[in-house]
């Protein structure tokens, strides 16, 4: 019975002791902020200490929009929003607000490698009203409310914005300075800038992600592959809300990288130039790294309002392009050293100069522009055709896939040609433009319409751009 005794004492005993430990086994917290729960990243956690709630730093600038400055020579942090600012300095329990010193709580200190700042007394200063529901381990900020009087920001949004369709993302790359993000529709990013670190936060109101081809987790985050990008230290994902729904990319910059940029839509694609300086064909962006991912732009011509050439059978060109160009796409996805990049991925019409604008903003190392034939007047004209425009390097791709794609479609060799269309004469890369056979003929046409034979032809495509991007290497 004393043994008994003696263990109940002292379980009681660490349970008086140890409440930071008790409170660190509990389920995970939340955030709302006026109604709407904070999207936080898997590794970002709401901490118990001292009975005071404790938030890292980037949830502070990157959640709460907060301005955020580190001074690493003296730990301490200055937090501001427009007018309002404050320091605050890790280990000490006071703060300056305002030229004025304010006793903490719990000071701020380091934890996992992040420093952590008292949720309340930030956002309290800032402005916010504070809750805490213990049982749902739920913290409650609510912005002060508007005058009503005050002019209405032009730049926010309204209710009736919430009533648009939603518009989808779709792809998100970063390549040669620039983010890519394809959406099948335009939307007005809201872009700020972060600093310790260096950062480039992208916001895209009511938007949410569609079928993405990078990998979303539980969470609906996820992160590039920048290895091999020496002025980036990551690229980060996320659906940041979801009432209303709103897709947030963020850029970390490496140590020394200034946070400077240009944005600008070219199609439904929106670039995000770190250089600062815009895309500039005539002074293209150099990796300087000759071992990184090369860069394949696949075109699936035509398309949208622009139907292309009509098959014997009726149907339209547009979706041949498209069909056998996902395809390619599909297999090229599986290409460690390719990065490939869409003009297009659903049924829209990028203009030709936006496709080629587009691959010399990439600066890209490749183009493959996907069409089918025809010549109503002729059906009996049947064969698969590669054209080109004046460069070596484009004859030479072209030669390389031409061979490929003509054993793989069966079809009469037409030859490999010198034509000035503009995607392959105004592109400054490698560019072909693939007549892969005559829609208008019957027997050109099932094959062409045949899944078997269009992942031939994606598989032959590949294979020629794979030799050829060989033969630069």
């Amino acid at each position: 019975m004393k043994k008994f005794l003696s263990l109940l004492f002292l379980s009681l005993f660490l349970l008086i002791l140890l409440p930071n430990s008790i409170s660190a086994a509990s389920k995970p917290s939340k955030i709302v902020l006026d109604g709407q729960e904070l999207v936080l990243p898997a590794d970002v956690k709401v901490s118990i200490i001292d009975q005071s709630m404790m938030i890292p730093l980037r949830v502070v600038a990157e959640n709460l929009k907060f301005q955020v400055n580190w001074d690493q020579r003296s730990h301490s942090v200055t937090i501001q929003q427009n007018a309002k600012a404050m320091m605050l300095t890790v280990g000490k329990k006071e703060a300056k607000v305002a030229d004025q010193l304010v006793r903490l709580d719990t000071a701020p200190r380091n934890m996992n490698q992040s420093v952590v700042v008292p949720i309340r007394f930030v956002t309290e200063q800032m402005g916010l009203a504070v809750n805490w529901d213990n049982r749902n381990k739920t913290v409650y900020l609510t912005s002060p409310p508007q005058n009503p009087d005050q002019s209405k920001d032009p730049n926010s949004e309204s209710e009736a914005d919430n009533t648009e369709p939603l518009t989808h993302v779709s792809q998100i790359n970063y390549l040669n300075q620039q983010l890519v993000i394809r959406m099948d529709g335009q939307v007005t990013p809201k872009i700020s800038t972060l600093a310790n670190p260096a950062r480039i936060v992208i916001d895209l109101p009511n938007t949410t992600f569609g079928a993405l081809t990078q990998p979303l987790d539980s969470a609906m985050m996820g992160k590039l592959d920048v290895s091999g990008q020496p002025d980036v230290s990551e690229v980060r994902y996320s659906l940041f809300s979801r009432d209303p729904e709103q897709v947030r990319v963020v850029v970390e910059l490496s140590q020394g990288n200034p946070a400077s940029y240009h944005q600008e839509f070219i199609g439904d694609q929106l670039i995000i130039d770190l250089t600062g300086t815009g895309s500039d064909p005539q002074t293209p962006v150099s990796s300087g790294d000759e071992n990184e991912r090369k860069i394949v732009v696949i075109d699936a011509g035509h398309g949208g309002s622009d139907p292309g050439t009509t098959s014997i059978s009726n149907k339209h060109e547009k979706d041949f392009n498209l069909a056998l160009a996902l395809k390619v796409q599909e297999l090229l996805l599986k290409e460690p050293a390719i990065e490939v990049i869409m003009t297009r991925d659903s049924d829209v019409y990028p203009t030709r100069t936006e496709r080629v604008q587009l691959a010399n903003s990439l600066n890209a190392d490749v183009f493959v522009s996907i069409h089918g034939n025809s010549v109503l007047e002729s059906p009996q004209a049947t064969g698969t055709e590669t054209h080109y425009y004046q460069r070596s390097s484009s004859k030479q791709l072209a030669d390389t896939i031409h061979k490929r794609l003509v054993q793989a479609m069966g079809l009469k060799d037409r030859g490999v040609k010198n034509t000035s269309l503009q995607v392959i004469r105004e592109t400054h890369m490698a560019a072909v433009l693939l007549e892969v056979g005559f829609l208008s003929n019957v027997s050109d046409e099932q094959a062409m319409l045949s899944d078997t034979v269009q992942y031939k032809a994606a598989q032959a495509i590949v294979d020629g751009i794979k030799e050829y991007l060989s033969t630069i290497t």
